[in-house]
């Protein structure tokens, strides 16, 4: 069997889903993390969506936005991080 993926948030959406971290079984691309974290939480779920809007994610410590944004593929296991975006003046 596979290694899952884990995936960890941001302090907001652990607040919404009541959860720290998650794992996810069949996940090929950061895409798959977020419709799979929607199905497993039901109306949270969709919250949960929401909230990635406002977070940066990294696929091991490298920021998604350096690869290939959501389509970035993922391997078994695999570290997601959701991170508060922070904005500075």
């Amino acid at each position: 069997m596979a290694e899952p993926i884990t995936v960890d948030l941001t302090y907001d959406m652990s607040k919404e889903l009541g959860v720290r971290r998650f794992d996810v079984a069949d996940a090929a691309t950061v895409a798959d993390v977020v419709s799979a974290a929607r199905e497993r939480f039901g109306e949270r779920g969709e919250a949960f969506e929401k909230l990635t809007r406002v977070a940066n994610v990294a696929v091991n410590g490298v920021l998604i936005a350096h690869r290939k944004g959501m389509k970035t593929k993922l391997a078994p296991g695999d570290r997601v991080a959701f991170v508060k975006a922070a904005a500075g003046g």
